[in-house]
């Protein structure tokens, strides 16, 4: 028998959706907010980023925490379309869409192209493979190097929409998924789910955005 009786189950999966989910969310605004310390100048960044760099140890723990917090989101979310896919396993000639959202219909797509992101960005931004012009120290250098290229811009903005699709739906349905949700929290939560997606993607946006306006870039 694999796994734990509670996993197997649907409402097992979708939970941990939900748990990994809130922690990513807390994960993401955070980093948002640390990125546009990037308004404030160089120094004020690459400040910032030497202190995340401070303690290696710490560092790797978290970093290792993130890695499986995600590992854990994306086999669930892969378990769970799967688990669907086999409960119909004959397609609807016609689907017709009913209480749900753009973002709900798209999650899946968007899910997959923030995982490919998600590597891209990794190798871009932390270890600089992908990066013309990388420095362990110069954070604000990477970005005025990157951000100079329209079309690196542009990979950052559409995924940050992808995102902010994708955090809407999630935070929108967590109160559902573990049980506190209430027919009289409909529009609090609804409320939440824009706040944060919207402050995730302004956020992001605004920086690839500053540095192609040239409001970023210089020294």
């Amino acid at each position: 028998m694999k796994g734990p009786a509670f996993y197997r189950a649907t409402i097992g999966k979708k939970v941990v959706m939900a748990v990994t989910g809130v922690i990513l969310v807390g994960w993401i605004i955070g980093h948002v907010l640390g990125n546009l310390l990037v308004f404030r100048g160089p120094a004020a960044l690459n400040e910032y980023a030497a202190l995340l760099k401070s303690n290696a140890a710490l560092l790797w723990a978290m970093r290792a925490g993130l890695l499986v917090t995600v590992v854990l989101h994306v086999v669930a979310a892969v378990q769970l379309v799967r688990q669907e896919a086999a409960s119909r396993p004959a397609r609807y000639t016609k689907q017709v869409p009913q209480e749900s959202t753009f973002a709900s219909r798209t999650i899946r797509w968007g899910g997959l192209i923030i995982a490919v992101f998600v590597v891209y960005h990794l190798l871009h931004f932390t270890t600089g493979d992908l990066h013309p012009a990388f420095s362990h120290t110069d954070v604000y250098g990477n970005m005025t190097t990157a951000f100079a290229v329209p079309w690196v811009a542009a990979i950052y903005i559409v995924a940050v929409a992808a995102l902010g699709l994708h955090l809407y739906h999630g935070v929108w349905s967590v109160f559902q998924t573990l049980g506190i949700s209430h027919p009289g929290m409909g529009n609090a939560r609804r409320r939440l789910a824009i706040g944060i997606a919207a402050i995730v993607y302004l956020g992001f946006t605004a920086i690839p955005v500053a540095f192609l306006l040239g409001l970023l870039g210089s020294r």
